[in-house]
């Protein structure tokens, strides 16, 4: 296996298995309707969170598939994710204290 596929692998792991636990939590939240006005803040990060973890999961998987095949369009989809992968870190990186 090459190195690339390697590490593409281990980011589409990790992304699903995120993706995967966001749904299971999101599930639970759902069979807590006592709790619904605690955790009704916590819905808009959790799906928003979910959403972008998802397309993270589908963008990585093309990668990874892209890259095992030697399809031509393999280089295109990596951008995509290593462009997601910034974006992401710069969306979660915390705000410097003054």
């Amino acid at each position: 296996m090459q190195p690339l596929a390697m590490l593409l692998g281990i980011v589409l792991g990790s992304a699903v298995s995120i993706t995967v636990a966001l749904i299971l939590t999101l599930i639970v939240f759902l069979f807590l309707p006592e709790f619904a006005e605690r955790i009704g803040e916590e819905f808009p990060p959790l799906i928003q969170t979910l959403v972008v973890t998802a397309v993270l999961a589908v963008v990585s998987a093309a990668a990874f598939v892209g890259e095992l095949q030697a399809r031509r369009w393999r280089r295109l989809a990596q951008g995509v994710l290593a462009l997601m992968l910034l974006l992401i870190g710069w969306w979660v990186w915390p705000e410097p204290k003054a």
